[in-house]
């Protein structure tokens, strides 16, 4: 029987990360394309290269780079549209400022944890400062990457989380939008759900939990 719920936030509990990066892309008027292939090489490195194949994404993830060393490094690879780099600070909070909230799946954490189920967000972070506004009464425990220096898919920032919450992988559902994330929580035993809509994720959420979120 599950008894716990696993969550990532941006993506998740928030709008999909393409539709908050365009709004940004277009907001610091940079060449959408160019950004692409940047951003495509360092992600796809990050969550899809060899094993023990370091970049810098994994170092900003864990907390061992500060976000303006990496708001540099990736300024310098950006082009504006009128051919300059984007200014390098404040650059990742001007991106999560486009990150909005979706109401429904904090609704259904809510609902989750009145319940019973134990909560716990799992977020790899950018340097970010989270809206933690009412988290409280969603979640039972929080784990952030850059604040325990470890990241998804990386297996003991899992194993931590599940210490957290007191529950076996077996227990748990985990929803994340990246698929590598998903398969890392399921080589532990954890039920893995794959983020791409609210009311998809969560009708889902209600057949393996066997209880009504809405």
């Amino acid at each position: 029987m599950l008894k716990g719920v696993l969550i990532d936030w941006g993506g998740v509990l928030t709008v999909g990360l393409s539709e908050a990066v365009a709004e940004w892309i277009v907001a610091e008027r940079l060449d959408a394309d160019h950004y692409r292939q940047v951003m495509r090489e360092l992600i796809v490195h990050a969550y899809e290269g060899l094993e023990n194949s370091e970049n810098v994404i994994h170092a900003l993830e864990r907390g061992e780079i500060s976000g303006l060393d990496f708001e540099r490094h990736l300024a310098a690879r950006l082009v504006t549209t009128d051919g300059v780099p984007p200014v390098a600070e404040g650059l990742l909070d001007r991106m999560f400022s486009r990150f909005h909230r979706v109401e429904p799946m904090y609704e259904m954490l809510r609902v989750a944890r009145a319940a019973g189920l134990r909560t716990c967000l799992l977020s790899n972070s950018w340097a970010n400062e989270y809206p933690r506004e009412g988290w409280d009464d969603v979640f039972d425990e929080v784990v952030i990457s850059g604040e325990i220096g470890m990241r998804k898919p990386e297996q003991r920032i899992f194993e931590h989380a599940l210490g957290r919450i007191g529950l076996a992988g077996e227990q748990c559902v985990f929803v994340d939008d990246i698929e590598a994330n998903i398969e890392a929580a399921r080589r532990l035993g954890i039920v893995g759900v794959h983020h791409r809509d609210p009311e998809v994720t969560i009708g889902e959420l209600e057949t393996l939990l066997r209880v009504s979120l809405r």
